[in-house]
């Protein structure tokens, strides 16, 4: 029995080294395998269809992509293939960390949180230029723990997403639990816009998650399996590594995934799943696994 069309499983991103030899199979030189290896990450398969419709680009969040950029992912991807960007941190962090990557902006706030202008000049742009709209997923904005209220987090949002246009799709990843709520519901589903279901270090689970939310907010939604609960993302990091193999089960983690899933087709609802290799050792693993139970409630 097969997936539902609707649902699209993908990992973090693709370049990881551990996967040589399970993922990958061809030759590359150690220069050139992160930009070259996405195309066979594409046509991987499992049962005798592909595994991955979708991936995460995590560099995103570090700086927005050129047109050069989306160009070569371009000649690498199949046709129905869809990439899930991380928007730039310029646009998603309230102030700068003490971080030394930041310079003389470190611990200072940061002027251009939440400016729609710099979005669509700057990180939007590129998508248009390189014609890569049909092969973008949601755009996936981060926000990390931070001090501001319910209220102000809403309301900033809300002005923010009132200005972008509507031919993208737009989701939001929060690491503050309190912000869960119908405040921060009612205004992701204002713009349809979607409410990332994290399994983090410090979030509730994913049941949780839904439970609080009481229904999914956008016509899409996406879910991103990050660290097992209550462990740092050091300590994660550190038992998964060197990713080439499942380390610790999460049946939860698990569990919880196939029921959204089902509940989001159900609901005729475009889902994405996004596994890191930090759950559980080995994120192609995890989805195979995951899409066995999918394929098993289904029967």
């Amino acid at each position: 029995m097969s997936i539902s069309p609707l649902v699209r499983f993908g990992t973090s991103t693709w370049t990881y080294e551990g996967w040589q030899g399970q993922i990958y199979q061809r030759k590359y030189a150690k220069t050139s395998f992160a930009r070259e290896c996405l195309g066979e990450y594409c046509q991987y398969q499992f049962q005798g269809e592909p595994l991955f419709r979708t991936v995460g680009n995590d560099s995103t969040f570090y700086r927005p992509p050129t047109t050069s950029q989306l160009r070569r992912y371009l000649n690498q991807i199949p046709e129905d293939f869809e990439m899930c960007f991380k928007v730039w941190e310029e646009i998603t962090i309230p102030s700068y960390a003490n971080q030394p990557r930041y310079g003389v902006r470190a611990g200072q706030p940061n002027a251009r949180f939440l400016d729609a202008k710099l979005f669509n000049d700057l990180v939007l742009a590129p998508y248009r230029e390189a014609k890569f709209e049909p092969h973008t997923g949601p755009f996936l904005f981060e926000f990390q723990r931070h001090g501001l209220s319910t209220e102000e987090f809403c309301t900033r949002l809300d002005t923010f997403f009132s200005q972008l246009p509507k031919d993208f799709r737009y989701s939001v990843e929060i690491r503050n639990p309190g912000l869960l709520g119908p405040d921060y519901r009612a205004m992701l589903e204002r713009h349809g816009v979607a409410h990332v279901y994290n399994h983090w270090s410090y979030m509730p689970s994913l049941a949780e998650q839904h439970q609080t939310m009481n229904s999914f907010s956008a016509p899409f939604t996406l879910l991103r399996l990050l660290t097992p609960l209550k462990m740092t993302y050091e300590a994660a990091k550190k038992q998964a590594e060197p990713y080439n193999k499942i380390v610790g089960e999460l049946p939860e983690m698990r569990r919880d995934t196939v029921e959204l899933v089902k509940k989001a087709v159900a609901d005729n609802r475009k889902t994405y799943v996004l596994v890191n290799n930090r759950s559980e050792g080995n994120a192609p693993l995890t989805i195979q696994a995951l899409q066995a139970g999918l394929k098993a409630k289904n029967q």
